[in-house]
């Protein structure tokens, strides 16, 4: 008893002293833009247009197109074949596109040019619903028929990728939301979309393409699982109730479901959510750029600009915060690859018992779920671009679980083939 006191005291020592390693409790101050106010003619989505007005900010955003990886171990705006590097990826997302192609994308600036050349198959035209500031004005024109058309017939329609329009309203510049599914998921949840501060919307325009979603089946719109919450077990829990899927695994016939880059579900449970940060006071910190100082418009990690984006707050060295991402990441990483092995050894498991034809019905259904289960909790994270960072403690709790349940899963599977009733 004294053993399990003096562990979990340990434990919570721990959890609160990288809670103020990293949120330190200090709100970032946000600054008063001193830009005046242009509006842009016709509505422009052309990001040349608004550079005419803007010239700085546009200049910085132009650099978006340098692909390089800088200080950050676990991401960059660099390519990279993801399925190179982890070759268990191949198993874990088996019979879906993501076994095929898995490519690191670039980031905005070459949204368009990514997304024509990935492998994966299209299934309509709701893949561009992220990919340009075109797409909100063809959703409003077609309503929904936009996401049932097939993605090649709006490819003359899309020709510039992620830019100013995205986030700013070209009249008043005026951060503003512009897709219906991230809309649609705050009321979901009780928000309303148009009272949120200053500081929201600063994580608002970011979360309405930084997140996880899944086509609804039949009008393949895009639909946001938040209607319980932001959390994984949450989000987990809605699919399941609505028995949706993405795809069936051949070989263990298990209905899987697909994370999606849940970045804004990741960071808005984590410490810096928590002190009043937003996604813009870290990968947009404040800069001088030609005669104004203003928000970088280059998005990156802010491994690349620690001094701007976080000695504002914490005032240690850049090399000790540095450090301390990195630790954090390694750590969530190292976890990551247990997982992964835990439930490739429950998908082996899942397919002798497959091909078993004595193998217990009913087991085999319950050793598929816990597969389903263990992969979208590992998927989570893995698929989440920050290798944990937005929300280490969460990042290695949910791990965590998908290690127990891949182990389940396995079990589970075993069991079936032993024929015991």
């Amino acid at each position: 008893m004294k053993k399990d006191s003096w562990l979990f005291g340990g434990v919570t020592v721990l959890v609160l002293g990288l809670g103020l390693i990293i949120g330190y409790g200090f709100k970032p101050s946000v600054q008063p833009s001193s830009v005046v106010v242009k509006s842009i003619p016709d509505g422009s989505l052309d990001p040349a247009v608004w550079g005419k007005y803007y010239p700085d900010q546009y200049a910085s955003y132009l650099t978006n197109a340098e692909m390089k990886q800088g200080n950050s171990k676990y991401g960059g705006s660099h390519k990279f074949d993801r399925l190179e590097r982890d070759p268990m990826l191949k198993i874990l997302y088996g019979g879906y596109g993501f076994a095929l192609d898995y490519t690191k994308p670039r980031g905005h600036v070459f949204s368009i040019e990514d997304i024509l050349e990935t492998e994966r198959k299209k299934p309509s035209a709701s893949c561009w619903t992220c990919k340009g500031p075109e797409v909100p004005g063809v959703i409003a024109e077609m309503g929904d028929s936009y996401y049932t058309s097939t993605f090649d017939s709006l490819k003359d329609k899309m020709h510039y990728s992620v830019s100013c329009a995205d986030c700013h309203d070209p009249k008043t510049m005026a951060l503003t939301i512009t897709r219906p599914a991230f809309l649609e998921g705050l009321e979901d949840q009780g928000k309303d979309p148009n009272n949120l501060t200053r500081q929201e919307m600063r994580s608002a325009v970011c979360g309405q393409c930084h997140v996880s979603y899944y086509f609804e089946p039949e009008t393949n719109k895009v639909i946001f699982p938040w209607e319980n919450g932001l959390k994984v077990e949450q989000m987990l829990k809605y699919e399941n109730d609505k028995n949706f899927s993405d795809w069936i695994m051949p070989d263990t016939q298990t209905p899987m479901a697909k994370v999606r880059h849940p970045e804004y579900e990741m960071f808005s449970t984590g410490v810096h959510a928590a002190n009043g940060v937003a996604c813009a006071d870290c990968h947009m910190p404040y800069v001088k750029q030609g005669q104004s100082k203003m928000s970088s418009h280059h998005w990156e990690s802010p491994l690349n600009t620690v001094s701007q984006s976080c000695q504002t707050c914490h005032k240690q060295s850049e090399e000790f915060l540095t450090d301390q991402v990195i630790d954090r990441q390694d750590k969530v990483f190292d976890t990551q690859m247990i997982a992964e092995k835990a439930i490739v050894g429950a998908i082996e498991a899942l397919t002798k018992a497959t091909n078993d034809p004595k193998a217990d019905p009913k087991l085999l259904e319950e050793a598929r779920q816990l597969h389903r289960d263990a992969s979208f909790n590992w998927d989570f994270v893995a698929s989440e671009n920050s290798m944990g960072f937005h929300n280490p403690t969460e990042a290695l709790r949910v791990l965590g679980e998908a290690i127990n349940l891949g182990h389940q899963a396995t079990q589970k599977a075993t069991q079936a083939m032993s024929h015991v009733q």
